[in-house]
């Protein structure tokens, strides 16, 4: 049972991971690829909540919060400009990138989860060695 356990907590944990690694990725492409639209400045202005997010999700954020994401973004977006002006291959690289860090924590994960796998063995051997030596002790008592 808690091998089960552990598998899952594991998996979930993976599963959680991924989809981090992947909402980044998907954000860092978008930025990217709207970054001459954000770079625009005043003249994009207009622009900025048509590229910042979909209509339906629009009505889900309250506007507050909506008014001070599209500044941060507007006012991001010469600097993302500037960034991909200075390193071009930077566009290229985003999805290698992700991929790597992506690769390295499923790899920590999985090895968290095989030693923790080992650890409840461990735990479960030593448990049953001191039963059977309670059992045998129990038993030299009885007899002598």
């Amino acid at each position: 049972m808690f091998y089960a356990i552990s598998w899952l907590v594991s998996l979930s944990l993976l599963a959680v991971w991924s989809l981090l690694c992947w909402g980044v990725h998907a954000f860092t492409v978008w930025a990217m690829s709207s970054a001459g639209a954000l770079a625009a400045g005043a003249a994009g202005a207009a622009s900025v909540p048509a590229i910042l997010l979909p209509a339906w999700l629009q009505g889900w954020i309250p506007p507050e919060l909506l008014r001070s994401l599209e500044g941060w973004i507007t006012a991001a977006g010469p600097l993302l400009q500037a960034a991909l002006e200075s390193v071009p291959a930077l566009a290229g690289a985003v999805t290698v990138l992700a991929w790597g860090i992506w690769g390295l924590g499923a790899v920590v994960l999985i090895a968290l989860a095989v030693g923790l796998h080992v650890l409840v063995r461990l735990l479960q051997r030593h448990t049953t060695a001191s039963a059977l030596n309670t059992q045998a002790a129990q038993r030299d008592l009885a007899k002598g």
